[in-house]
């Protein structure tokens, strides 16, 4: 058997397709899995540590929309010479189904809004970031499947048996290279780190007893890692730079260091695990909190 010597990208038609009048685009799809694999994955681990069934659905109605306003407030804005120049057209700017969703946008938009939503269902906000570190990981994995059907997120040239084969009429396609051209599939790089990032905090939350936001920094500097790595090597030619530095790049320092800030300040702070994931004198709808698990719980338990 021959292997393929490169990744075919898919039919372009394949992006997107009509039930009706209406048209469905796969990007947005992959977005939608990812979303529910992570309520999915979340609820077992909160409801696990004590938390009713269905609260992390309350909470996650804050948080998407939330994280995806800013998933494309962020993208926009480090992107501004793909929408605001002479005779652009500014609705251009709401067009999410067509690719351009930036996820250190979406955590800071659903961060805001998963706070919303702890504080209005009593979730200790930290317990419910715990729990979501790993499916994170996960949603992200499928959501990067989108870019995939969107012939985008790639890197610079390879020779590579897994290079990505990319149109040269590609509005991302550089100057000069001639077609035929392979390319590192950053896509693809991301979901494999994901995917490794979701045994990684598992075992070291096993190990260590991760809580009070101590697993969700540990998902921040992994993840953080790997994007500024995939930055180095990823087309962009707009994305827009700060001091000579990609805003991407920028953001992963931040999610790094945040991450560090986290472990070290809340392990000082509360050394121990949640005496529950309900804030202290709330009770649930049908009950008194029960007390939180003291082994950490596996993410698919």
């Amino acid at each position: 058997m021959v292997l393929p010597a490169s990744i075919p990208s898919p039919p372009l038609p394949w992006a997107q397709f009509s039930i009706g009048p209406l048209v469905i685009h796969t990007y947005a799809i992959c977005i939608l899995l990812g979303i529910l694999a992570a309520l999915v994955i979340t609820q077992r681990r909160l409801s696990a540590r004590g938390a009713e069934p269905g609260v992390v659905l309350d909470i996650i109605i804050w948080a998407v929309p939330l994280g995806i306003v800013g998933a494309r407030f962020y993208h926009v804005f480090t992107h501004g010479g793909d929408y605001f120049f002479p005779g652009a057209n500014l609705w251009n700017v709401f067009a999410i189904w067509d690719g351009g969703n930036a996820l250190y946008g979406s955590l800071l938009g659903g961060a805001v809004g998963a706070y919303i939503g702890c504080r209005r269902h009593g979730i200790r906000f930290w317990s419910f970031a715990d729990a979501l570190a790993p499916a994170m990981l996960v949603a992200q994995a499928i959501g990067r499947l989108g870019n995939y059907f969107n012939h985008e997120l790639f890197g610079l040239p390879t020779t590579l048996p897994w290079g990505l084969q990319i149109e040269s009429t590609n509005a991302k396609f550089p100057a000069g290279l001639p077609s035929g051209t392979l390319f590192h599939p950053l896509f693809l790089y991301e979901i494999v780190w994901n995917l490794i990032g979701v045994a990684v905090i598992i075992l070291i939350e096993r190990r260590f007893q991760l809580r009070w936001g101590r697993a969700f920094g540990v998902y921040l500097i992994w993840y953080g890692i790997a994007r500024s790595v995939l930055e180095a090597i990823r087309i962009d030619p707009t994305s827009d730079q700060f001091l000579g530095v990609p805003a991407n790049d920028w953001a992963s320092f931040i999610a790094i260091a945040l991450g560090i800030v986290l472990i070290v300040v809340q392990g000082r702070r509360h050394p121990g695990l949640e005496p529950s994931v309900y804030r202290d004198g709330w009770v649930p709808k049908h009950g008194a909190p029960v007390e939180a698990a003291q082994e950490p719980v596996d993410v698919f338990k």
